[in-house]
């Protein structure tokens, strides 16, 4: 039981982390467009920094080591997957919050704050989705020892915060409520000691890699939408897109710096 508790807590100690990053999100005033659109952006460079040069890799590398090298491509195809996937769900969600295109000047702030919602649950979904696997993966890290997972749960810290606010953020811009934000990315982030759960139900002869590295792929693709069709966009509305552009790159800058400090995630 041992070697089950410590992973564990330290997974649950580490999901709870989002939670401090919507605790952070509250001190940006939402009359303050400047520092929205760099919060925003910044969570975008984090996102696709680590779409591109953890999440899809790790995914493509664990389709090879189950079907052969030859079939890295599958993960390519299920990351382009998650990106279809994401924009379906994004059209249906705007269906059934009655998202419309208005006309005049009267309706542009409800409208403005209808998307601000949607930017934040697509955030919570793609975030939520891409948690469980790395849950699972920190907890087979420290399953056996758990100081090796350590300088894992450090980089996902690193990267927990700033994913925190970008949940926060638009749900508590457009709702109002920082109780209610908060409670949506804490339960964002509890989908890490969920993988943890999972981990520990599977660990034993029903770990596959394939199905590991397809739902990392999608991940991949599905973070990487989000971003570029929500949150910079958003990004660029708050203020001059320049600022955007490089609120983004040290978002990419930041991350880039603690994954080589840290040795990256170690999936």
């Amino acid at each position: 039981m041992e070697n089950v508790t410590e992973p564990f807590l330290l997974t649950l100690i580490v999901g709870l982390t989002m939670g401090l990053g919507s605790i952070l999100s509250f001190f940006i005033s939402s009359t303050n467009k400047r520092a929205m659109s760099l919060a925003m952006s910044f969570s975008a460079g984090i996102m696709i920094y680590i779409a591109f040069m953890e999440i899809l890799p790790e995914g493509i590398h664990h389709i090879e080591d189950y079907l052969g090298e030859r079939f890295g491509y599958i993960g390519q195809v299920w990351f382009f997957g998650g990106m279809f996937f994401t924009a379906i769900l994004e059209g249906i969600t705007h269906i059934f919050s009655g998202e419309v295109h208005s006309h005049g000047h009267d309706h542009y702030h409800e409208n403005e704050d209808g998307h601000l919602a949607n930017l934040g649950l697509m955030s919570a979904l793609a975030i939520g989705i891409h948690n469980i696997p790395e849950g699972l993966a920190l907890f087979t890290a420290g399953f056996n020892d758990v100081t090796v997972a350590y300088p894992v749960a450090a980089a996902i810290i690193i990267h927990n915060i700033p994913l925190g606010m970008a949940i926060s953020l638009p749900i508590a811009y457009s709702t109002g409520s920082k109780l209610k934000a908060f409670i949506y990315t804490l339960l964002v982030g509890l989908m890490q000691p969920l993988g943890a759960v999972i981990g520990y139900v599977f660990l034993s002869n029903n770990h596959n890699d394939l199905i590991f590295g397809i739902l990392f792929s999608m991940v991949a693709g599905i973070m990487v939408f989000v971003s570029l069709d929500e949150l910079l966009p958003a990004s660029q509305r708050a203020e001059d897109h320049h600022i955007s552009v490089y609120g983004a790159i040290l978002g990419m800058i930041v991350m880039a710096i603690a994954l080589n400090l840290l040795g990256g995630h170690g999936h």
